[in-house]
């Protein structure tokens, strides 16, 4: 099969075409012949050496998320069956034409979405469901504060708040991303670049703050972050493009009653991935034809192109997601 791979760290042009045997599947994967591949961000660190997969997985294939056809079953698995088209979160590996998936982390491509669309689906769904619903435990009626709104976990997260009943608010870097967070669904979009969020966030929500906040950029915002919480908000940090350090006060958090939890997809066991899976096809996955759920494709490139789509998410000009075509 031709698999892209990490050929040193490095900038993207480190990402090349090479062929490797097909995945031999362990005890309950399933086989999937790739139609497409979704990129995120933590394919980016990890090409240039900042994020290495967990012990057991493909080195030097990234791709965290795809969809295509199942095309074999490993021992113990009954379901998906051979021939499903389906979607999947995998641990590496998806910059390929065929990855092995833990059965448990496939999910059927929703019947409204293209096998495109659906490859976009797995990493952020997944994530945004982690933090948002379940560790900060967004409730109907409350404000949810999303930092870079216009990212693939961003619109992710206007499109999931929204759906839920949620008062979106976010945060995103030029005119043209506010408008199209707004068309999302987002209430308010603020040019974080010309106004202060937290005296955006206050005003627009008459002094109170945001309920959840949901945090990919870390270091001085986590401060800014709590000035700009409700009294009892979550705060929930995902990454740290700003900086892995923060000097907090931690008065504030304690007269607020505030919970500030943090996570990462990837390391977490099977089983955990299995259960979000699960609660996604169970609470979402019905979205999609009852709400129109749609993710945000900025691009779509061939897998030959992995490069290319490495400079477009690094320029920071694109709004959603970026998919390979397999």
């Amino acid at each position: 099969m031709t698999a892209i791979v990490i050929s040193e760290p490095g900038p993207p042009e480190v990402l090349r075409p090479v062929q490797r045997p097909v995945p031999e599947l362990k005890a309950g994967e399933v086989l999937i012949r790739v139609a497409a591949a979704g990129v995120n961000r933590p394919d980016i660190l990890q090409r240039k050496g900042l994020y290495p997969p967990p012990p057991g997985v493909v080195a030097d294939i990234p791709g965290l998320e795809v969809a295509g056809e199942v095309v074999q079953l490993g021992a113990g698995v009954t379901e998906p069956p051979v021939g499903a088209t389906v979607c999947a979160l995998v641990a590496g590996g998806g910059y390929a034409q065929y990855v092995a998936a833990p059965a448990v982390q496939c999910l059927p491509v929703p019947a409204p979405l293209t096998i495109e669309e659906a490859a976009v689906l797995p990493e952020t769904f997944f994530t945004v469901w982690l933090n948002v619903f379940e560790r900060a435990r967004l409730e109907k009626g409350e404000t949810l504060l999303v930092h870079g709104g216009s990212s693939g976990i961003g619109t992710t997260a206007i499109l999931l708040g929204t759906a839920f009943g949620a008062r979106v608010l976010v945060t995103a870097g030029t005119a043209q991303k506010c408008a199209a967070c707004r068309a999302l669904g987002a209430q308010l979009a603020i040019n974080y670049k010309e106004e202060d969020f937290v005296a955006a966030t206050l005003g627009a929500t008459d002094g109170k703050g945001a309920d959840v906040i949901l945090d990919m950029v870390g270091g001085d915002y986590v401060a800014r972050n709590i000035a700009a919480a409700a009294t009892e908000g979550r705060i929930a940090i995902i990454a740290t493009q700003g900086g892995v350090r923060a000097d907090i006060d931690l008065r504030p958090m304690m007269v607020k009653r505030l919970t500030l939890t943090a996570s990462t997809l990837r390391p977490q066991s099977i089983e955990n991935k299995a259960r979000i899976a699960a609660a996604l096809r169970r609470s979402v996955w019905p979205l999609f034809a009852s709400h129109g759920l749609k993710p945000v494709i900025h691009a779509r490139l061939p897998l030959a192109e992995a490069a290319a789509a490495h400079q477009l998410m690094e320029s920071g000009a694109h709004i959603g997601k970026i998919v390979l075509r397999a």
